[in-house]
């Protein structure tokens, strides 16, 4: 996964960095499959598909790079994995801002929407990133199998979800509001969200880029807050799996995939092992 632009956020480090952090723990990692053509067109149209395999596009934040079309597609297999093994896929590119037939906020496939849609389960998905998922929205709006909830940065890019529509549950937020008004609004969403269940997993697109010191789009939280969310989702006590989606301070994304996996296994949520725990 080391595919680059000099100076674009969304870099090598980022994975590389969190990675060795983390098999520091004693976290095991299983290789994805890059995902089919019979995977993304669950989600994608057949002109998307062959724009992103072709290169023919311009989007000056999501590059067309050498091989892009299969680094996207090893980032689907791994949201893939992640559902069928209630796990955590650290992968790149990430997904949520890609929508039927475009693409864009360094996104190509929409990663946690062929998994979902792949599973064929009612599903609740919470988008933590503190952009919103234009793209998840745009693909599940008004399917009755799943139910979107995104808390993020209200004046930011995309610009999208400012409100709530049929399924799609949006709450923009302030920047820089802190854990307290961050958690507090996340527990009102979830208790939303729980009136269109029940549900038979939760799917989370976890961004780090709400930690305060990140450059892109800051909501003030602590590294430590993740764990607090993680356990507020956890409570729902359901099969869950999680992908990662943005996030630009490298050196935080280790310690917070570690807290976030914590606060899921506090609250109950049902997941694989963690590190150093026997899978039988």
């Amino acid at each position: 996964m080391e595919y680059q632009q000099i100076g674009h956020p969304e870099s090598p480090a980022r994975l590389r960095i969190a990675s060795v952090y983390l098999r520091g723990l004693g976290f095991g990692f299983l290789e994805p499959q890059p995902a089919t053509d019979e995977d993304l067109l669950l989600v994608h149209t057949p002109e998307h598909i062959r724009r992103v395999e072709a290169g023919n596009f311009y989007d000056p934040d999501s590059p067309a790079y050498p091989n892009i079309d299969f680094y996207a597609r090893l980032s689907v297999g791994g949201a893939i994995l992640a559902q069928e093994r209630r796990g955590f896929s650290l992968m790149r590119p990430p997904g949520h801002h890609a929508g039927p037939h475009f693409l864009g906020g360094f996104c190509y496939y929409n990663n946690i929407a062929v998994a979902v849609r792949r599973s064929g389960l009612k599903t609740l998905i919470v988008d933590i990133d503190a952009h919103h998922g234009n793209g998840t929205e745009a693909i599940f709006l008004g399917d009755e199998r799943v139910v979107y909830v995104s808390l993020h940065h209200g004046y930011n890019y995309p610009g999208t979800g400012l409100t709530s529509r049929d399924n799609c549950l949006n709450y923009p937020l302030m920047p820089r509001c802190g854990p307290q008004v961050y958690l507090d609004t996340l527990k009102r969403a979830l208790d939303e969200a729980r009136g269109l269940g029940p549900f038979e997993q939760l799917a989370v697109s976890v961004g780090f880029d709400s930690y305060k010191d990140d450059p892109l789009a800051s909501l003030g939280l602590e590294v430590e807050t993740y764990r607090d969310i993680g356990k507020i989702l956890g409570s729902l006590k359901v099969p869950t799996f999680a992908i990662l989606e943005g996030g630009y301070v490298p050196e935080i994304i280790g310690p917070a995939v570690e807290a976030f996996i914590a606060g899921l296994r506090e609250g109950g949520a049902l997941i694989g092992p963690g590190p150093r725990e026997p899978k039988g």
